[in-house]
């Protein structure tokens, strides 16, 4: 049978119906638990609205403000929390909001960055969503300051906790189909546009900051239908990450966590490049890694989204099953892996498979998990340490498409290609005038 696509909302509904997402308490500095939590959003809509309904499950948990570029979709937030106070201009609601302990950063992409180090700057802890950034340089500065200040942080890669995800770990750290050859990753997903910007200019909504819309971003003229905001910003260049960006931020988190990857050494695009606005609907992206206690000498790791697929002699590997949407298929020296996103996952071949205990971690809620940690009880699973260069191997894929047929060679500690200086560029941005933030 194949499986309806699950998304991360979906999840979030299945996580809080398993009893996930229940009640929580805590203070910054791991007060005691009947004090108040004095929270802020970055975002009221979408993803961020999720975001808040998780974090505020808890009666010791108030929301106090939320900052909204758009102030048409901070209506329901309102009607939920009377007494909040909106703001339209984030950095605003920092210079004023001076009691604030924590902040979830559910935004678009291109605004996480700056966002998260302005608030971490300002002494609180965050909770932000995925890709963590939109540059390889964000991700290991957001990483490194976390560090150096003490900030608990946790990514919104909400499905790194389901019990799938944390099943599939694991067994690769089990090393249950022994080392690992290859791994192959994909997506259905196409946020991606082969299109060229339409070359006109539409009035600005009323109730939308299209200036603060941009940020950091460079200036340009605001297009209507929903070519920006409020979704479809995935697909453009300087805003979002395309498929590869977001959901390679979900699908290679077990990748990266059952096999604790080292940054890898070498990246490769297949196909299409992005055209000047627009991230391609296709990709695929090959990476090699150095030796690893869990990778088979040469091992790789390649990426597929919108219509591509793993090669026939891969996909032969399950037999008649067909792929789903989403899913990666781990091929090691005593066996595979096949991991299809949010489902239970199949060890190949079955008979010799039979006898295996496969462990049961069970799900944990990723908001409590968050929160606990910022009251002294454990630690989060994906604070920037780690998702820092989770993001910066995904971003490094989404780079590469900019090369095609090119083997880009990575050097992590220097932070650079040492083959091809052009791609260097693509390493971080320049923010816009009036936009930048110290430390990045």
């Amino acid at each position: 049978m194949i499986r309806k696509p699950i998304t991360r909302r979906t999840a979030l509904k299945a996580l809080t119906a398993a009893g996930l997402c229940g009640p929580f308490t805590w203070r910054l500095h791991g007060a005691a638990p009947s004090e108040t939590l004095y929270h802020a959003s970055f975002g009221a809509a979408g993803m961020a609205a999720a975001d808040i309904g998780s974090l505020t499950a808890s009666k010791h948990v108030k929301l106090v403000a939320v900052a909204d570029v758009d102030l048409t979709r901070t209506a329901e937030i309102k009607m939920r929390f009377p007494d909040v106070r909106i703001y339209q201009d984030w950095r605003q609601m920092l210079d004023k909001e001076k009691d604030l302990n924590t902040a979830n950063i559910s935004t678009p992409d291109h605004m996480h960055a700056p966002m998260t180090m302005r608030a971490m700057q300002q002494g609180l802890h965050v909770y932000t969503q995925k890709p963590l950034t939109h540059t390889v340089f964000e991700a290991r500065h957001l990483a490194r300051y976390a560090d150096q200040n003490k900030r608990i942080t946790q990514m919104g890669i909400q499905i790194h906790s389901h019990h799938v995800h944390r099943e599939v770990v694991a067994m690769l750290r089990d090393s249950v189909i022994g080392k690992i050859r290859e791994i192959h990753s994909w997506s259905g997903k196409q946020w991606g546009d082969r299109s060229p910007r339409p070359n006109r200019t539409d009035p600005v909504p009323a109730g939308l900051d299209w200036d603060g819309w941009l940020g950091v971003a460079a200036e340009r003229p605001y297009i209507g239908d929903n070519y920006y905001h409020p979704f479809h910003w995935r697909k453009r260049l300087d805003f979002g990450t395309g498929t590869f960006g977001d959901m390679g931020c979900h699908i290679l988190d077990p990748v990266f966590a059952g096999l604790e990857l080292p940054p890898p050494q070498t990246v490769r695009s297949e196909l299409d490049p992005p055209n000047e606005e627009n991230w391609s609907p296709e990709a695929q992206v090959e990476f090699t890694f150095p030796t690893a206690p869990r990778l088979a000498e040469g091992a790789k790791l390649v990426w597929y989204s919108g219509n591509a697929r793993p090669p026939a002699e891969v996909k032969a590997l399950l037999g008649e099953r067909p792929l789903n949407d989403q899913g990666t298929i781990y091929i090691g020296t005593e066996g595979v892996l096949y991991s299809p996103y949010i489902a239970a996952a199949v060890l190949l071949p079955a008979d010799k498979f039979h006898d295996y205990k496969r462990p049961s971690p069970g799900s944990v809620d990723h908001y409590r998990e968050f929160v606990e940690a910022c009251r002294g009880n454990g630690k989060t699973s994906t604070p920037f340490s780690y998702s820092g260069p989770l993001t910066e191997m995904v971003l490094l894929g989404c780079l590469a498409t900019r090369f095609p047929k090119t083997t880009l060679k990575w050097d992590s500690v220097k932070l650079q290609f040492t083959n091809l200086s052009d791609a260097n560029r693509f390493l971080r941005r320049t923010y816009r005038k009036g936009w930048e933030v110290e430390g990045l």
